[in-house]
Order: structure tokens, then C-alpha cells, then sequence
């Protein structure tokens, strides 16, 4: 070739390169359908993201190990260790649904036991549970009902009311054993239970408790069971199903910590077939009411040990395990019904930072409750301070009930989500974790797409794809809100991501075997502030959320070397806050990775990386009498303790934690006095939205009447005796109370408060008491002290009152409300 040519052939060369350079745009594909998995049929809202068959996703590197230590876990080995779980005797294994244990624990079990089977491809653990599946499969009667006779109301088996709950559960697993397997019989046993469930008189058809809350556990496997046979009387017993499932539409019905997490997703479930985007919009209220409320902390779940109380809301108040696997398999349901990239990186929230700390590094032991700051995890009684009493903290396989079975579907649900299938036959990258997908795309070709990313310990995800022949096919990938400027390449060639507001970007071409995607996401360390937690601050990496790492003490209290329980506690300092430099707050933290990693990141020692930050101690935070951490007060906090410079991983590796940091004043000599210990509040009646803590949260406002700071209000109480009272780890000398007594003044709403009128600042009915009066608690009796000062209600003022000196551990405010009216307090101060 002669030279004077080399230059027009190289650059037109590269403008045929440029030419054929592959291009995104942003947002999921939103025409045609999936040919080849099943998503909603008409007439439900299309799919915009459908889950893989069992079988089709299989995790790698830190997730494998996940899925591998369950197997060699209490989860794997619940035949053994739970007595719900024996197979000989159970409700669910008897032909005639006689037996024991015929409630949600076996179920619970299954849900995650059948898919941990097929993900880690351990004969054993799937040899079991067939057992399992094969049983039920038999239990079911002529009629079509299946399972426990004592859930069934019938002359036989005495119950009153008929249970659905146990069965909404045990239809996830066999509708996970029919996706491995393809066995007809389940689509058969499944349309005769629902053909069932339509002959169930209305009245008795989820009349109450959890298959009340929960009955969109059964919407969903309607649904499930409808895309997949087209039978259209499965629709109309959907409609009486969302009618006759508790109210998630009109607000928040109960608090309790896991049927939030499992049930506020119910009205975007129906938004599928009423298509009416009210019901997709009540879902996202409801969560967004309760993450506001409780969850102003790091870690992705809210403040529910049991329940949701008013006032306790801060990063001490822990949520459930069940509630977390519940939580996280919600979001990626919500994710597939929507589209909506958020709901996958809640659930990451959730997966990275929560969940792992709920069981031991090795899967063998779990604990009922964690918290964001949990520093001693021990069998000590922690109620009131936490809902539940006894032992919720330490770690125990053989104890926790709903919990010891219910954890089984979490991390196997995870894996199941990293692939979903999108329209126009393609793949999406939904949740990031080391892993492959083999699926059918684009014209029926099969391709693998392998995950050899270390996320979310690393900022790259690395995908590598195989295929027998050239396909062309949409692929898509998420874009975490939290990383501000992601990059892709495609075999090394630089994409543009264009600009837009949906969090996923897709790449439409002719993939061919060897093509290599990189999705690039700067993992910059962030200082996350919680102004509604006292201004707390947490430390944040990509996904990732640090922890201060805290020297453990195990010290195991039963005689099963097998199965160990433990007590955990603190052999390191923990109390500190974190000293931030200025408006360049993260400024003094210093990244760092682990040279020698373990297989296991969830462990303190083997995590991949640590941040370095500088502290100072806070001398008067301290634990609670019963061993709970002191909750966190208002940042900044003024300490002259020296600075110095602390260690955080990964919160999700850290068993003993804190988590959420207070913040040390500028130069430690201004700020907030931190008070040791200070008082819980609690009320005879109280609301989520104006909780008894307001009466101590150091602030007043310009009048009674200014609703722009918090308030607490007897709700929903008009014209009764009600009482707030203060309570005290320890005795305290006390000679004097000052109460700020909220009243609206002028009404706005008019009328006498009858029925179910809402107080709320507004509304024109929070009023001064007719009259008040303290009392003291000696022990025994409620006391009033002596030698009291006259009691004035006065508005606009703090109202003192004074008396001979008390030593108490309780103190109360007795109020008589006004006929018609409730009252509120902004404020109440103890005077020692």
C-alpha cells in the first residue's frame, strides 16, 4: 500500500469507528412486551421489569458466600434446630393437615429454604425441601383449601375465624419450586385454592390481624397465578381481595414494624389492575410518613422495636429482622411494579447496612432487634425504652421465632433481583452485587452476562458478556442517586450518559461474545446530617454507610458448640462524636482498603476497606441502667476531650455499633451540654405526628399558638384527665416544674370535638387545660408534693410552679381538658 493512502483510509477508519459507536439514552425501554418471561398480561399495567425464573440468576464472589454460609448455617439447619421445622408430626406434612406447627414458621422457612437450594445447587437442602413441597401439595382437600386444619373454620377443627396468613406465605415457595421445575401440578393446586377462596363468604374473608394487614401477600400470588394461566375470574378475586386487605390507601393502619414493611406496598400492587396512579401515590406516602417519622437514621429501616411509638424515633430504637427482609423484598417488588430506581437502592440500604448485623459473621446465631447505635447486645430487659421485653438483643439460633425463620428469603430474594427482564426482550442490571444472569433476549438467543464486580465495596461494575451468536437487545443499567457522575464504556469506548431524571440508562445493540460493559460509579466519601435526629451525622461511601468499629467481647451463654448463643459488649471505647472540619466536612476522613480482605465483608477484621476520622469522647454518654446506648442528644456538642483519630467499616460488618454520630462543637468548647441519661417522655395518649418527646426537645417558639415549632397533643382526646409524664434511669432530686402550654387561640375549625375529629395545630381545638396539677411517683403511688405554689394556665408563658423537694424516678403532669377540647404542651422543663 503506498504511504500517501495510510492517512484517508486510517481517518476514514476511524469515522466509520465513530459511525457505529454505540449510544444510550435514559430510562428503562418503555414499548413492546417480553417475549419469553411472564409479566403482567393485559389488561394489568405493563411490566416494566419482570422477574427471572428460579434458576436464571446465580450470585458470586462476597453474595455467594452469603447464600453458601446460610446453607452451612441455622437457616440451612432449621430441621434441627427449630421444633417448627420437624417434618414427622407437622400440620404441613400431614395429609390431613392434622399436626402441630401448622402456622407461619414453616412457610416463613420454606420461602427462602427452596430458593437457597436451587441458588447454591445443594442437594441436600433441595432434596428437603421437595420433601417439604411434595407434603403440601398433598394436603390439599377436595374443596381446594390446603394446609393446617386449625386455620380453617369448620366444625372440625374449632377455629372461629378462618386464617389465610400461613397460606400467603407457603405459596411463595411453590410458586419458586414451579419455576425451577416446571411441575404443572403447581399451577393446578394453586387455581383450585383460589377457585376456593371465591366461594368464602365476604364477611369471613380476611376478617382480621396479620391476613387483614397482609393481604397483599395474596394479591400478589393472584396476580402470579393470573399472568400465568389468563383466567380472568382471578382478576375479579383480586378487586374483593384489595377491598377486604386493611386500609393502606387512607393512611398508615397499624404501626407495627414489620406489617409496615410488608404491607404498605399493597395499593401499588393494585394500581396494576385499577391503573388509577392514586393508589401508586398512596404507597409512597405511607412510606414516606414513616421514614420521616422514624427513619432519620442511617441503615434503610425506621424506629419499630415491635412497634412504631410516638417519641421514640431516635437511632437507639431498632427494628426487627423479619421487618428488614420484609422491607427489602417490598422494594424490589415496588421495583418491578414501577420501574423506579429508588426502590433498588433502598433496598441495597437495607441488604448492605442492616440486615448482615442482624445474625453472626458466620450465619449460625441471629437477634431479634438492631439499631444503628447498639453497643451492648446482651439478655438484659430493655422495655419501655424498647417496645418488646426480655431478651431482643442477643444472639441465638434456636430463639426469635418469626424471625429465626422468616431471615431465610433475604438474601436469596437479593440474588434473585439483580437481573430482571425489561420490554423488548431485554436485561436489566437492577441491583449490584458479583454475579451472572443467563437469559433468553432479543430474537431467542441465549446470553450469559457475567458480574465480576466487588460492589458495593468497589466503585466499578464490570460485566462481561457470551453469547453462540450476535443478538441484538436492549441492556440497561441503574444509576444510584447517590453517585453524582457515572461513566460507561463499552469495549473501552467512552458512552455518554445523557442528562434526564430516570436512574437507569440503556444501551440498545448487537451484543457479541467478548463485549465488555464498564459502568464506572465515583464512590465519594459524604457526610449524610439528620436534622430531624438532633442534627446527627452519619458517614457515608457509594451505598455504604460507616459504623465505629468497637472491640467485641463474645461471651456465649448455652452448651451446644454447634450452636452457640452469645452475649456481646464492648471492650473499646464507643461514646464519641465526630470532629468535621468546616464547611469541608469530610475533609479529615481518610479512605483506606484492606490489604488482606476475608471471604466474609460483613466481619470487622475481614471487611475490604475503613474510613479514618477524628473524634472526641463525650464523657457523659453513657448506657442506661439496663444496658441500652443513650440516646443521642443535640449536635454540636461541647466536649474538651482531646481529639483523636477513630476507625469506621462498613456498618453492616459491625455487630456493636454507633452509626449515627453525634457532632462535636468547633474547637470542643461550644455547643450543647450533653445530659447524662436524660428523661423519657411518654403520655396516656399520644400521636405519631406530635409525639410526648417535643416537651423535651429544648425548643419554644414566639407564642403558644406557633405551630412552626414541634408540639405535643393529647390526641385524640377531648374534655378527659390525661397525663405526660417524665421518667428517669436514675433518682432525681426535684423541687419545681415550668410547663409552655400550647393553645391556638382563636378557633379555625368551629364546632365541638366529637367522634373522630383529628387534634392537630390548625384545627382550632388545642386548648389550655381547665386545670393541672404534678404528681410524683415514691415507689409505690402516685404522690403530690407538698407545699406546691399555686398552678397558673396561662398561654404565652412558661407556667411555673414550685414545691417542697421530691426524690422520684417518675413525674407527671395530671391535666383536665376543657369540654370539646384537647390541650398540647410545647414545652416542660424540670427544675432539680
Amino acid at each position: 500500500m503506498s504511504r500517501k493512502f495510510f492517512p484517508l483510509i486510517f481517518v476514514l477508519a476511524h469515522v466509520l469507528a465513530a459511525s457505529s459507536a454505540p449510544t444510550a439514552v435514559r430510562g428503562l425501554p418503555s414499548s413492546g412486551t417480553n417475549d419469553f418471561y411472564t409479566g403482567n398480561r393485559s389488561p394489568l399495567l405493563p411490566s416494566p421489569l419482570v422477574k427471572l425464573p428460579a434458576g436464571c440468576v446465580a450470585a458470586a464472589g462476597w453474595l455467594r458466600r452469603q447464600l453458601e454460609l446460610m446453607a452451612g448455617g441455622f437457616t440451612g439447619h432449621l430441621d434441627e434446630v427449630s421444633k417448627f421445622c420437624k417434618y414427622d408430626g407437622n400440620a404441613w406434612t400431614d395429609p390431613k393437615g392434622q399436626g402441630t406447627f401448622g402456622w407461619e414458621e414453616v412457610p416463613y422457612w420454606l420461602k427462602g429454604f427452596v430458593d437457597l437450594g436451587y441458588l447454591t445447587g445443594d442437594v441436600r437442602i433441595q432434596n428437603e425441601s421437595r420433601r417439604w413441597i411434595e407434603a403440601v401439595l398433598r394436603s390439599q382437600l377436595p374443596n381446594g383449601y390446603f394446609g393446617s386444619r386449625a386455620n380453617l373454620a369448620d366444625a372440625d377443627s374449632g377455629a372461629k375465624l378462618l386464617d389465610l396468613w400461613p397460606n400467603m406465605v407457603m405459596l411463595y415457595p411453590l410458586r419458586t419450586y414451579y419455576e425451577a421445575t416446571g411441575d404443572a401440578r403447581v399451577l393446578a393446586f394453586m387455581t383450585h385454592y383460589f377457585r376456593w377462596q371465591t366461594t368464602v363468604p365476604l364477611d369471613r374473608f380476611l376478617p382480621s390481624s396479620w391476613q387483614k394487614w397482609r393481604g397483599g401477600d395474596n394479591l400478589d400470588s393472584v396476580y402470579w397465578l393470573y399472568n400465568h394461566t389468563g383466567e380472568a375470574w382471578l382478576l375479579d378475586l383480586a378487586r374483593v381481595n384489595h377491598e377486604r386487605t386493611a386500609d393502606w390507601t387512607g393512611g398508615i393502619p397499624t404501626w407495627h414494624g414489620v406489617n409496615f414493611a410488608e404491607c404498605f406496598r399493597e395499593p401499588a400492587q393494585y394500581f396494576q389492575q385499577s391503573l388509577d396512579r392514586r393508589y401508586l401515590d398512596s404507597t409512597k406516602r405511607d412510606y414516606n410518613a414513616m421514614m420521616d417519622l422514624y427513619g432519620q437514621f442511617p441503615g434503610g429501616m425506621y424506629a419499630a422495636d415491635e412497634n412504631a411509638r410516638p417519641g421514640f424515633s431516635g437511632p437507639r430504637q431498632a427494628a426487627e429482622t423479619c421487618a428488614m427482609v420484609e422491607m427489602m423484598n417490598s422494594s424490589e417488588m415496588l421495583l418491578r411494579i414501577t420501574g423506579d430506581a429508588g426502590w433498588a437502592d433502598h433496598a441495597e440500604d437495607v441488604a448492605f447496612n442492616s440486615l448482615p448485623a442482624s445474625m453472626t459473621a458466620d450465619l449460625k446465631a441471629l437477634h431479634y432487634l438492631t439499631a444503628a447505635n447498639q453497643v451492648q447486645l446482651d439478655r438484659s430487659n430493655k422495655a419501655p425504652l424498647i417496645d418488646n421485653g426480655g431478651d431482643q438483643f442477643s444472639y441465638n439460633p434456636y430463639q426469635y421465632r418469626c424471625c429465626q425463620h422468616n431471615v431465610a428469603f433475604g438474601w436469596p430474594y437479593f440474588t434473585e433481583n439483580l437481573w430482571l427482564a425489561t420490554r423488548g426482550n431485554g436485561l436489566a442490571a437492577a441491583i449490584y452485587a458479583p454475579g451472572k444472569v443467563t437469559a433468553k433476549v432479543g430474537d431467542g438467543a441465549e446470553v450469559t452476562i457475567v458480574d465480576d464486580s466487588n460492589y458495593p465495596f468497589s466503585p466499578d461494575i464490570a460485566l462481561r458478556l457470551s453469547s453462540a451468536r450476535p443478538v441484538r437487545f436492549p441492556l440497561s443499567l441503574r444509576l444510584p442517586a447517590w453517585c453524582a457522575k457515572p461513566t460507561l464504556a463499552i469495549d473501552g469506548m467512552p458512552v455518554a450518559i445523557p442528562s434526564g431524571e430516570e436512574n437507569w440508562v440503556t444501551v440498545t445493540r448487537t451484543w457479541r461474545k467478548g463485549d465488555t460493559v464498564l459502568l464506572h460509579l465515583p464512590m465519594d466519601i459524604h457526610v449524610r446530617h439528620w436534622p430531624a435526629n438532633h442534627g446527627a451525622v452519619s458517614i457515608e461511601r457509594g451505598p455504604l454507610t460507616y459504623s465505629l468499629k468497637i472491640a467485641e467481647r463474645w461471651s456465649p451463654y448455652n452448651d451446644d458448640p454447634r450452636w452457640p448463643a452469645y452475649d456481646v459488649y464492648a471492650a473499646s471505647p464507643w461514646n464519641y462524636a465526630l470532629v468535621l472540619d468546616g464547611e469541608d466536612s469530610t475533609g479529615s476522613l481518610r479512605f483506606a482498603e484492606n490489604p488482606h480482605p476475608g471471604l466474609q465483608p460483613f466481619a470487622p477484621d475481614e471487611t475490604p476497606s475503613s474510613i479514618r476520622a477524628h473524634a472526641r469522647r463525650v464523657a457523659e454518654w453513657k448506657l442506661e441502667p439496663d444496658g441500652l446506648v443513650g440516646q443521642i442528644q443535640r449536635s454540636p456538642v461541647k466536649t474538651s476531650a482531646p481529639v483523636e483519630e477513630v476507625t469506621l467499616i462498613p456498618m453492616g460488618a459491625a455487630r456493636l455499633r454507633i452509626a449515627s454520630f453525634p457532632e462535636a462543637a468547633a474547637g470542643g468548647e461550644r455547643g450543647t451540654r450533653w445530659q447524662e441519661n436524660p428523661p423519657v417522655a411518654n403520655a396516656s395518649h399520644a400521636w405519631h405526628f406530635h409525639p410526648p418527646s417535643a416537651m423535651d426537645d429544648g425548643t419554644v417558639g414566639g407564642s403558644s399558638s406557633d405551630a412552626g415549632v414541634p408540639w405535643f397533643v393529647w390526641w385524640n382526646c377531648f374534655g378527659t384527665a390525661e397525663w405526660a409524664e417524665y421518667s428517669f434511669s436514675k433518682a432525681r432530686r426535684i423541687e419545681g416544674v415550668e410547663v409552655y402550654w400550647a393553645d391556638e387561640g382563636d378557633r379555625s375549625a368551629g364546632g365541638v370535638g366529637v367522634g373522630l375529629r383529628l387534634a392537630q395545630p390548625g384545627d382550632g381545638a388545642i386548648r389550655l387545660p381547665q386545670s393541672w396539677k404534678v404528681v410524683y411517683w415514691d415507689g409505690a403511688a402516685w404522690k403530690s408534693p407538698v407545699h406546691a405554689s399555686p398552678y397558673s394556665t396561662n398561654k404565652n408563658a412558661f407556667n411555673r410552679v414550685t414545691f417542697h423537694p421530691v426524690s422520684t424516678t417518675k413525674l407527671r403532669v395530671e391535666a383536665q381538658l376543657e369540654r370539646g377540647d384537647t390541650a398540647g404542651i410545647v414545652e416542660w422543663r424540670v427544675r432539680p
